[in-house]
């Protein structure tokens, strides 16, 4: 049979990007993607080791699961082999942000500065793949309020994304001008704010955990008790709610007690990677003591 050069040239591509799929759709990567949504982090790494072509969900996975067990440097490293096969997945650009967000946290004073611009950069191209994604622009909306002016960040810029973000959520919109106004301390209008985002969205437990947090921070602890109560009842046993409230305790250092009793019944949840990670938790309960 001839070879037919030519054909085959005009296949390849395709056939990389056929073999890129099924690779991810094998049953080692689903027991993996499995294993990573019950923060079986190392057992997750463990079934994508064997992979012998390994695409850019396979290394996506694989930087998540270094991310959440806090190794950033190989995080970084399978983010950016994911990006390299795969430029356009605004996915992956968010998590390669994340990545370099928390080495630059853990960084040198020397380094530190370089993994930030890659963060932003990350986070940037990510809104700009898929504005709709709202981890994506909630976390470059955070790097603009907390990164200074000579690293990209400002309050100019996180206002020029709440236009954005209003588009696409307008709930999420209030609440993003209320991180705002609390960066320029002028709290009533963030409060305001906050309770524009609960009253578009009153089902949503997050809304109400916002508020909640918030009015704690300004010592109305009433006020604040009264949403955490309507949360719990919304959603019961919600692990962001028992964790959020036992966090605004200990940050208050009052109701110690029950602070411990809601933390360890979040450990005792069945955690994803969505969640507060348990060391988070553990950390809060040394701090009670």
């Amino acid at each position: 049979m001839k070879l037919n050069l030519r054909k085959l040239l005009i296949l390849l591509p395709l056939i990389g990007v056929t073999a890129g799929l099924l690779s991810a759709q094998t049953p080692d990567f689903a027991r993996a993607k499995e294993l990573y949504g019950r923060t079986a982090y190392r057992e997750s790494l463990a079934a994508l080791a064997p992979a012998p072509n390994k695409d850019a969900a396979t290394f996506q996975l694989i930087g998540q699961n270094n991310f959440m067990m806090a190794d950033y440097k190989k995080a970084t490293e399978a983010f950016e082999k994911a990006a390299a096969l795969d430029s356009h997945d605004a996915r992956i650009q968010l998590w390669l942000g994340r990545a370099y967000g928390r080495r630059a946290e853990t960084a040198s004073p020397f380094t530190a500065p370089g993994y930030a611009s890659k963060a932003r950069q990350a986070f940037e191209k990510s809104v700009a793949l898929d504005p709709s994604n709202k981890e994506a622009t909630g976390d470059l909306l955070d790097y603009y309020l907390d990164a200074p002016g000579f690293l990209g960040g400002g309050v100019q810029k996180a206002e020029a994304l709440v236009e954005i973000i209003s588009k696409n959520d307008p709930a999420e919109g209030h609440y993003a001008q209320a991180m705002i106004d609390d960066r320029h301390k002028q709290y009533a209008a963030a409060e305001q704010q906050f309770r524009r985002a609960m009253d578009l969205a009153p089902r949503q437990v997050g809304r109400v955990v916002d508020l909640a947090r918030f009015l704690a921070r300004h010592g109305r602890v009433e006020e604040s008790e009264a949403l955490f109560d309507r949360a719990a009842a919304l959603s019961p046993n919600n692990p962001h709610v028992l964790f959020d409230r036992a966090q605004t305790y200990v940050e208050g250092r009052r109701n110690l007690d029950r602070a411990r009793d809601l933390l360890h019944r979040y450990l005792n949840c069945a955690l994803t990677p969505d969640d507060p990670p348990r060391e988070r938790a553990e950390e809060l309960l040394k701090k009670i003591g």
